[in-house]
């Protein structure tokens, strides 16, 4: 992602200090920074910190996220900086934010999207097609593992942890012939050229807001919503609120292999979500496109797909059955 260019707000009461709570992985810290250069473009009075820290979601190395409580263990702690006044604003990959935000805390900001895909990597192999029977792919995420052995039951299937600079050294250390990672990381941290094959986005299709940066606030906040506004990209927002419509019906969590991206066309949404059993044995699969010009449109959009998923059998699929 090509660095933004944002004019300075004529907001009548801007902003004098802003505390940034962010990860301190190197990429969760490019997202931070990224954001900081964003406000200070349009607040260039305004003293714009980072707050590093280190969640449990990054403790956590030796077992899979759905085995130890999801995603929320990645924002937990930023939450609690929130709370407690040491930060005004927390950034997340959008894909990493439950879907129903906490009591207290609103999804404030979400910022124009980088390269939705999930990227093949491999030092020596040019594309899943080529691997060799028995050959060992990492993933962290239970969507891609389905899709991968429905489609090559000859692979082997093996958890991937760590942040990316850790998952890109266990390839290099020959624990994996090959790793699937979102390639919106690897193009932020200058890694492109790492990536062997951009998956498409049929069959692989991204986990909802995959590729999108999401900035958390206090609700009671009276002020922070307005100075975020020049951040927010509508076209992102509206697609991955149709997405997260999709993922909140289905319960989306690290525990369901649920994928839902969104794409325009025009002023036409068009979405794609599936919910399969980890296997890759058993899917549901739905899309749907229409006209969208707001949060409402976008929502119901999403919301239909996932009762289409949902009039499949896709409750069969969910480890505990659909939300209450």
């Amino acid at each position: 992602m090509s660095q933004t260019s944002f004019s300075p707000s004529q907001h009548p009461n801007p902003p004098v200090r802003l505390v940034i709570a962010s990860r301190e992985s190197r990429l969760a810290m490019w997202q931070a920074e990224y954001v900081r250069d964003c406000l200070k473009q349009c607040y260039p009075g305004c003293d714009v910190q980072i707050l590093g820290m280190t969640t449990r979601g990054d403790q956590i190395l030796d077992r899979a996220l759905s085995k130890v409580g999801g995603k929320g263990l990645f924002v937990k702690e930023l939450e609690t900086a929130l709370e407690d006044g040491r930060a005004d604003l927390a950034v997340h990959s959008l894909k990493d934010m439950p879907m129903d935000m906490p009591a207290g805390f609103d999804l404030t900001c979400v910022m124009e999207r980088e390269d939705a895909r999930d990227a093949f990597v491999s030092n020596d192999y040019a594309s899943l097609e080529d691997l060799p029977q028995g050959a060992v792919v990492g993933t962290s995420s239970l969507r891609r593992e389905s899709v991968l052995r429905a489609r090559f039951p000859h692979l082997v299937i093996e958890p991937l942890r760590g942040n990316l600079d850790t998952r890109m050294g266990k390839l290099d250390g020959g624990q994996y012939q090959a790793i699937i990672l979102a390639a919106a990381g690897l193009k932020r941290l200058g890694l492109g050229s790492r990536i062997k094959a951009l998956l498409p986005y049929d069959p692989y299709t991204p986990a909802a807001g995959q590729g999108a940066l999401g900035i958390e606030t206090l609700s009671s906040n009276p002020h922070i919503k307005e100075w975020l506004a020049p951040l927010n990209d509508l076209p992102t927002l509206l697609a991955v609120s149709a997405e997260r419509m999709v993922s909140r019906q289905l319960g989306g969590s690290c525990e369901v292999p649920l994928a839902a991206h969104a794409t325009w066309d025009q002023d036409h949404l068009h979405i794609r979500s599936f919910v399969a059993s980890v296997d890759g044995q058993a899917s549901c699969l739905a899309s749907s496109k229409g006209p969208v010009k707001n949060m409402e449109e976008a929502e119901a959009l999403g919301f239909a797909v996932a009762q289409d998923l949902i009039a499949q059998g896709a409750a069969s699929l969910l480890p505990n059955g659909l939300p209450k």
